[in-house]
């Protein structure tokens, strides 16, 4: 029982009209799926990904009205977006006309990247990109040649690598294949793989024992989420985290997919989730994100959801 790859990544922002524009605007990326946060439908929860929204490509945010992340420990602290290799030029030069703060083009972990942090202060990192899947969007300003791929990897922090590894490796099967210095100088970075391996599905773990404890806020991210192909391997799941008593959500209907909940002994909240049946199951293809749409069990309550939200444009 593998997980093949990164599903998705939930991050938080404070002002969702502003998030809309720059990740549909700057980044290029489109907007998938615009919904509320099943938890608190008073929040906004956006989808952005891939013309064809690939498992694999979706960068969401839960709309709260938050103070800014404090940094630290025990936080997922830094999310990669992959590019082509021959995108770097591209992509600098485009995050300085926005007036981003941004790095320069360096190697890291045998591979090309930039990082760059969006208006919030959230921290990315463009990878080169290492798989063959490729999905651009036609309405996007960005050339198909130079769009955002999809997610990986992603960096978590925990102050101690021991209980984590654990996990990683006999709970989820990961496979811990190599380390390389943190580039901040906050100790070693070492990378776990997922199914068949590469940028798509590497977790990455600082240890940084030195950094204080995190405070999630806007610029931060809450979760993020692991593959699985459908219902029966997530309850396989399910019943694997409970056989070993590791407190979790249990399987959870999210309508595009399903999920589990769970965190890891650094106090990071994982997510399991089915690659489908996907956003086109209640509009179609050429249509996400362009209306409000909700789950079945919400949907008798859209005139009070609707009326608690504010306007995106």
């Amino acid at each position: 029982m593998d997980l093949t790859g990164i599903h998705h990544l939930t991050a938080i922002t404070a002002n969702a009209p502003a998030n809309k524009r720059f990740y549909t605007d700057t980044l290029g990326l489109r907007l998938a799926k615009k919904t509320v946060n099943q938890d608190d439908t008073s929040a906004y929860h956006l989808f952005y990904a891939d013309g064809q929204a690939t498992p694999g490509t979706d960068l969401t945010f839960f709309d709260w009205r938050a103070a800014r992340e404090r940094r630290g420990t025990h936080s997922i602290s830094r999310t990669g977006l992959r590019i082509s290799a021959d995108s770097f030029d591209y992509w600098a030069a485009r995050l300085k006309t926005a007036g981003l703060t941004h790095g320069k083009v360096t190697s890291l972990d045998t591979r090309a990247t930039l990082d760059f942090e969006d208006p919030e202060g959230q921290r990315f990192r463009l990878t080169a990109d290492d798989t063959d899947a490729v999905h651009p969007w036609g309405r996007s300003p960005v050339p198909a040649e130079h769009q955002i791929r999809g997610l990986g990897p992603i960096t978590i922090s925990v102050p101690d690598l021991g209980p984590t590894r654990t996990l990683l490796e006999t709970v989820l099967n990961m496979r811990e294949v190599r380390d390389y210095a943190s580039p901040d100088g906050q100790g070693r970075v070492h990378v776990f793989e997922m199914g068949n391996g590469r940028a798509a599905a590497e977790l990455h773990v600082a240890v940084q024992p030195d950094l204080p404890v995190a405070r999630q806020g806007a610029g931060g991210v809450h979760h993020v989420a692991f593959r699985t192909p459908d219902t029966d391997t997530i309850r396989d799941w399910a019943n694997h985290l409970t056989e070993l008593r590791i407190p979790n959500s249990g399987e959870v209907e999210r309508y595009y997919f399903r999920s589990l909940y769970f965190r890891e002994p650094g106090g990071n909240l994982f997510e399991i989730a089915t690659d489908g049946p996907g956003f086109a199951v209640d509009e179609p293809m050429e249509a996400l994100g362009e209306k409000l749409v909700l789950p079945p069990f919400l949907e008798d309550l859209r005139t009070q959801i609707e009326a608690g939200l504010k306007p995106l444009e």
